[in-house]
């Protein structure tokens, strides 16, 4: 339950800011990365992690919920922080100004996607728990 609600709590926090601040957490940090229809995608994203966020909440729909925030995840890390590690643009997606690229940069900007992504994993597996919208409608 505890990494059910950590995990929700993020994607629906971190949706809600694409939202409230769409040039620096929405379609405008998109369209810096490199992304395509940045304002679609932008917003598409902000509505699955609200989405996402509150179904694990909730422990509705986990293991989709969980998906859904893994696939997110998996195409950050890839977008975001691999080209941290190679130290350059990484196909369509720009690097960000750092001062410091290479492998430990990249752990170091990576440490919440990756625990997301693992919580999300675990979440797929395992589903809601005990304690979840899940449990009681399988009853």
């Amino acid at each position: 339950m505890l990494i059910r609600i950590m995990v929700g709590a993020v994607f629906f926090v971190e949706g809600i800011q694409k939202f409230l601040y769409p040039e620096m957490r929405g379609p405008g940090r998109f369209a810096k990365m490199g992304f395509p229809e940045p304002e679609i995608l932008g917003n598409l994203v902000g509505f699955l992690e609200v989405a996402a966020g509150i179904l694990l909440l909730m422990g509705l729909l986990t293991r989709g919920a969980a998906l859904t925030t893994l696939l997110i995840m998996t195409v950050a890390i890839i977008t975001t922080k691999i080209p941290i590690g190679f130290g350059e643009s990484f196909g369509p997606f720009v690097l960000r100004d750092l001062k410091t690229y290479g492998f430990w940069s990249m752990a170091h900007e990576m440490r919440t996607d990756f625990a997301m992504w693992l919580g999300s994993l675990f979440l797929m597996i395992r589903g809601g728990g005990r304690w979840s919208v899940d449990r009681y409608l399988s009853k």
